[in-house]
């Protein structure tokens, strides 16, 4: 991540001076604290935290910032969420959010940036994971500290944000194989263990805990996620293995 230290940075001093006294804190979560960055498969994953909502006009000149900077940003770009501090400590499940960008989303803030503006809000069960991960392994970049703005999501919220991220996982798996491979490895872990894994740290976890015909499978994912290398996915096994892993899931308690 050293490499996007001028990235962050200037996105610090302009969040600042868009939001200004409303800013209570930004966080860096994801694959960028877990250890686990790689340029051509991760994001920069950022949750901003207001102490009031932010009008459109505010909102317009962050997006127009964020899309300026995602040029700088590795291939899948920066994601963020905008939320407000009462949804963060008690924590609110689903949880409401003022504004989010990814670059699935660039495109359409583009061609229409007062309807994106307007629609961009809502719930998002995503945060609950996003929140767990800052909780326990997220950074601060600026603003008050982690365990002083969020409280720690409930373990019921947790799990059913990320088990909505993998439910359909035997009807998606063959389009996303190591994203599905990887993140079913991830909940069992949690599932079994309690513990907060990244991709990799899961897919390590999934080695030396799942049955062993499964192995080629997580190690063909591992490699490309650390490497980007695509290797030959046999459909049959991995759609075998997503079952398996999601029967699993429920029935370990």
């Amino acid at each position: 991540m050293e490499e996007y230290k001028d990235l962050l940075d200037s996105f610090v001093e302009q969040s600042k001076r868009i939001i200004g006294d409303n800013l209570v804190g930004i966080y860096l979560h994801g694959s960028a604290v877990m250890g686990c960055f790689h340029a051509q498969k991760s994001d920069i994953d950022l949750l901003i935290v207001v102490k009031d909502g932010i009008s459109d006009e505010t909102k317009r000149q962050y997006m127009d910032m964020v899309v300026v900077l995602n040029e700088q940003a590795p291939q899948k770009g920066i994601e963020l969420s905008i939320v407000k501090a009462e949804v963060c400590n008690p924590f609110v499940y689903p949880t409401p959010f003022e504004l989010h960008f990814s670059i699935t989303h660039l495109d359409r803030y583009q061609k229409s940036p007062t309807d994106y503006i307007e629609k961009m809000k809502g719930a998002d069960k995503d945060l609950a994971a996003h929140i767990t991960v800052i909780y326990h392994r997220g950074k601060t970049l600026y603003g008050r500290e982690i365990k002083t703005v969020f409280s720690e999501v409930d373990r019921a919220d947790y799990l059913d944000s990320i088990w909505s991220d993998v439910e359909n996982a035997v009807e998606e798996i063959v389009k996303q194989p190591m994203y599905f491979i990887l993140n079913l490895c991830r909940v069992l872990a949690f599932k079994k263990e309690n513990v907060i894994l990244s991709k990799q740290e899961g897919g390590a976890w999934g080695l030396a805990n799942i049955p062993e015909k499964y192995a080629s499978l997580i190690e063909g994912a591992m490699t490309e996620y650390e490497t980007g290398v695509l290797t030959d996915l046999d459909e049959t096994l991995a759609k075998e293995y997503a079952g398996y892993m999601l029967e699993q899931i429920r029935i370990f308690d």
